[in-house]
């Protein structure tokens, strides 16, 4: 399964992933983004936040199993 993953490095917090996709993405209590631990993720959702995140820091990964 794919999982999103986000590269807090160059995160810049603009939580424009939120937006795109609010049931993946959140703010954690550190004000850093984190992924939700789903069994699927929409593709199309989390898509649309890898086009517009302007730090470029959200990508899929295969989980390994």
């Amino acid at each position: 399964m794919k999982r999103p993953v986000v590269e807090l490095s160059d995160c810049i917090r603009c939580e424009v992933c939120r937006e795109c996709c609010p049931k993946v993405f959140r703010m954690n209590d550190a004000g850093f983004v984190a992924v939700a631990d789903l069994l699927g993720y929409p593709e199309d959702e989390v898509d649309e936040a890898i086009k517009n995140c302007p730090a470029h820091c959200i990508a899929w990964e295969d989980e390994q199993i």
